[in-house]
């Protein structure tokens, strides 16, 4: 029986995506997926349709905002790509993956000013946490905001973060990692947009959770993709049909069906390094057994899940 179950949750942990090679009792650095769905999380706020009532009543359905961990067991450090509304469960999910006791909190990157990827920053402040001097990695427009913008303001005047300032295509040195911003077309209010491109020892990934569509972009998806390991990008929408009623062409993210477009000549080696990740909640990829999600799957791409190990 005890044989039984330790194969069971061997076979469990491999269905989630994870490498033997990714964890924190070794040396390797590694990504470790904290949330995947849109700025809203799911089941998103005021929805009571019949896609998101699943997540109102079990409460394990739930999915937090998009956010990535990255771990370096080699120097006992830890960092965490954006701060969303979900940044309490999040912390601690990276909490007991990587404890504190070992792993010190290196900082924090964002990507923009939009509510979901920066708004859990409030978490750190004064009311809450009452943190010291966490770096947060950001573009100069997006510093600009939180040191001139309240709430965020009484961030940095209480030192609770300490602002460091990124260069569009100049790597963050972290010792045996390498972490480049680079600038993304997308809606830009309050602050430009970044991809990440994140360099480990042996392995790259890069993390474009917010985008317009590709072909506003210069650079060509399917060569990136071949340029690196794991890509996670973004999945908004599936297709042009999610938002009855509403012009979809005024919501400029690429659907998950053009990006399936653009790479289906890659060789499905290449197409299993993608990563469909930041789904809105109507998105049917959130749903493990839907159409959709097992079309995604038998043309050789990757859904994100929360708790997948990307080693790097």
């Amino acid at each position: 029986m005890k044989n039984k179950y330790v194969l069971f949750l061997l076979l469990f942990t491999l269905s989630l995506g994870f490498k033997a090679h990714a964890s924190a009792e070794n040396n390797t650095p590694y990504l470790y997926i904290l949330g995947v769905v849109q700025d809203a999380g799911y089941p998103q706020t005021g929805c009571y349709k019949k896609h998101c009532m699943p997540g109102w009543n079990d409460p394990s359905l739930r999915r937090g905002a998009v956010s990535l961990a990255l771990i370096d067991p080699s120097l006992n450090k830890k960092y965490m790509f954006e701060a969303t509304p979900n940044f309490p469960e999040q912390l601690y999910q990276l909490e007991v993956e990587a404890p504190s006791d070992r792993f010190q909190l290196g900082g924090i990157f964002l990507t923009h000013a939009h509510m979901g990827h920066y708004a859990g920053l409030m978490f750190l402040g004064h009311e809450a946490m009452g943190a010291s001097n966490i770096k947060v990695f950001a573009m100069p427009l997006m510093l600009e905001y939180l040191s001139k913008n309240g709430p965020w303001e009484q961030l940095v005047k209480y030192k609770n973060i300490a602002l460091v300032p990124l260069t569009d295509s100049k790597p963050q040195d972290l010792g045996s990692l390498k972490v480049t911003p680079f600038l993304v077309p997308h809606r830009d209010e309050y602050s430009e947009t970044v991809g990440y491109r994140i360099e480990g020892p042996s392995k790259t990934a890069i993390f474009i959770p917010d985008i317009n569509k590709w072909s506003l972009w210069k650079t060509d998806l399917a060569k990136l993709v071949k340029s690196v390991d794991y890509a996670l990008i973004d999945a908004s929408f599936y297709n042009d049909k999610e938002l009855p009623g509403r012009d979809m062409s005024k919501i400029p993210h690429p659907f998950v069906v053009e990006s399936m477009e653009l790479l289906k000549n890659l060789t499905k080696k290449q197409r299993n390094k993608v990563w469909f990740i930041h789904m809105n909640h109507t998105n049917p990829l959130l749903i493990t057994d839907s159409e959709q999600s097992k079309l995604v799957r038998d043309k050789g791409f990757n859904i994100a899940k929360e708790g997948i190990k990307l080693g790097l």
